[in-house]
């Protein structure tokens, strides 16, 4: 189950997350993305996609990922249930994604997520953990 917090905002929804390390926010990240989107408790590990982006800065990779994140959900109605890798290597991200195809009897829509974006997105790191606030436009 993902571990967040939602966060407040007139328009959009976000959340906060936090790891021991950034490969661990990005998972966070993109576990609370698709938590939020659709309920994700009953998704199975079945099959394996790899799923790549790139991006100048941390916030355009941390972005970029969780773009790429959304179209498996949505563009290619696939679940990503367990994020089995993932890997930081200069501007590039990778990771091996496993999951199933949508169903939306067993994976119950919650909100239409268009996008992560970068209004108000903070990523940082305070005493040995990494911390991101991402807003999402719904």
């Amino acid at each position: 189950m993902a571990e967040y917090e939602l966060l407040d905002h007139t328009a959009d929804t976000g959340f906060r997350v936090c790891g021991a390390s950034l490969e661990q926010l990005f998972i966070r990240a993109a576990e609370a993305l698709v938590d939020i989107a659709v309920d994700s408790s009953r998704g199975q590990a079945r099959e394996r996609r790899t799923v790549r982006c790139s991006g100048p800065t941390v916030e355009d990779r941390l972005v970029n990922w969780l773009n790429e994140v959304l179209w498996l959900l949505d563009g290619e109605r696939f679940l990503p249930a367990v994020i089995e890798e993932l890997a930081l290597e200069g501007e590039s991200v990778r990771a091996i994604v496993c999951g199933e195809p949508r169903d939306d009897a067993r994976h119950r829509p919650r909100i239409v997520v268009k996008a992560a974006t970068f209004h108000q997105l903070v990523i940082r790191e305070h005493n040995g953990m990494w911390e991101a606030e991402v807003f999402l436009d719904i």
